[in-house]
C-alpha cells in the first residue's frame, strides 16, 4: 500500500504540472523587471530600443521596467550579469551581435552565449552609416579606400568597443578593402562620434540615429550605408557595396534573451507582450524614425537566427584574420 500511495501521489503531481505553469505566469511578475543593456546609456539603437520597449512593457505587466546599463569589455560585463541572475524572468538581456561574436574575439568570457541564454525574439534590425570628418579628402567609399591605401596606418576610426556591431562592421570593411587603419576603442559610440566631429578621428561606422543628424547638420559626411539596399530614412546615401566595395553587407540587430532554465510559461509571457508591443503602430513609427525595422519573430526563429549569426561572424573573423584581444 505505501508503494501504491507513492505512485499515486507522483501521478497526481505530474498531472498537475501543466496547470501549474499557467498559474505561475498569471502570478508573475510581482516586482520590477530589469532589462540589462550591456553598453552605456545613450549608446545607439540598443539602448533606445530597450527604453522604447520598457515604455510598453511596464503597463502590460503592471510593474516598473528598469533599464540597467552595464557597459564594459565589449558587452561581456552586462551579459555576465544576466547569465548569473536567477532564472525567474526578472532579469532580461537586451543583446546584439556582440553576444555571439565575443567568443571569437576574446581569449576568455565567463559564459557560453549559446547555452546560458534563451533567445526570445528579435527586437529590430537597422542599418549603420559609414561617416567621415568633412575635412577628410574622400567623398566616396572608393576614395576612402584609395586614401587609406596611400597612407598606411595613418587613418584611424573609433568604435564603442571590441565586439560592438560598429567595430565588427569596420573590421569587415578594413579587411575586405585591404587597408591598414588604426582602431581607437571607446566606452560607447557617443564619445567616439564626439571625437570624430572634433577631427580627432578620420572615419567610423556607427548606428544611424547617432550619425544621421550630424550628417544633416554638416558636421559629418556620409559615405555609405552598410545594408544591401538604400535606407528608407536616407535614400540619397548609397550603399557601401554600390559605392566601392561590392559584396559588403552588415545588418545591425537587437534582441531579447532570458537566463537558461527560465520557466517556459514566464518566457512565453515576456515574448507575448514584447511581440504585441512590436506590432503596435506607435513602436513601428518610432522605429521607422530611427531607420529601424521591428522584429517579433518566434523564439525558435530567433534561436536559429542567433546561431546563424554566430556561425557567420565566426567564419568572417577567422577568414579575415580579425585578431582576438
Amino acid at each position: 500500500m505505501p508503494f501504491l500511495s507513492k505512485r499515486r501521489l507522483l501521478a497526481l503531481s505530474l498531472s498537475a504540472m501543466p496547470l501549474a505553469r499557467p498559474a505561475l505566469a498569471q502570478s508573475w511578475p510581482d516586482r520590477p523587471i530589469r532589462i540589462v543593456v550591456p553598453f552605456p546609456a545613450g549608446a545607439g539603437v540598443l539602448d533606445i530600443m530597450a527604453r522604447l520597449l520598457a515604455q510598453h512593457l511596464g503597463p502590460a505587466f503592471g510593474q516598473p521596467i528598469v533599464i540597467d546599463n552595464r557597459p564594459g569589455a565589449g558587452g561581456t560585463i552586462g551579459a555576465d550579469v544576466v547569465a548569473k541572475a536567477p532564472a525567474d524572468g526578472y532579469t532580461v538581456l537586451m543583446g546584439n551581435p556582440s553576444l555571439v561574436v565575443n567568443p571569437f574575439l576574446m581569449a576568455k568570457i565567463p559564459y557560453d552565449p549559446m547555452t546560458d541564454f534563451i533567445p526570445l525574439t528579435l527586437v529590430n534590425t537597422a542599418p549603420l552609416l559609414l561617416v567621415a570628418h568633412p575635412s577628410l579628402p574622400a567623398n566616396s567609399v572608393t576614395e576612402l579606400i584609395a586614401l587609406a591605401r596611400s597612407k598606411p596606418a595613418q587613418l584611424n576610426y573609433g568604435s564603442g568597443g571590441v565586439g560592438s556591431t560598429p567595430f565588427l562592421a569596420t573590421e569587415l570593411f578594413r579587411s575586405m578593402a585591404n587597408i591598414d587603419v588604426t582602431h581607437v576603442p571607446y566606452r560607447g559610440g557617443a564619445p567616439a562620434l564626439a571625437d570624430l566631429v572634433s577631427g580627432q578621428l578620420s572615419f567610423m561606422i556607427e548606428n544611424m540615429p547617432g550619425t544621421l543628424p550630424l550628417v544633416k547638420s554638416g558636421k559629418l559626411k556620409a559615405l555609405g550605408v552598410t545594408i544591401d539596399h538604400r535606407a528608407a530614412l536616407a535614400p540619397e546615401i548609397p550603399t557601401i557595396a554600390e559605392s566601392g566595395l561590392p559584396g559588403y553587407e552588415v545588418v545591425g540587430w537587437n534582441g531579447l534573451f532570458v537566463v537558461k532554465d527560465t520557466p517556459s510559461a514566464i518566457a512565453g509571457r515576456i515574448y507575448d507582450e514584447v511581440a504585441k508591443a512590436l506590432r503596435s503602430a506607435d513602436v513601428k513609427a518610432q522605429m521607422a524614425a530611427l531607420g529601424a525595422e521591428p522584429g517579433g519573430n518566434t523564439p525558435a526563429e530567433f534561436t536559429a537566427f542567433v546561431r546563424a549569426e554566430s556561425a557567420r561572424w565566426g567564419r568572417i573573423i577567422q577568414d579575415k584574420g580579425i585578431k582576438p584581444e
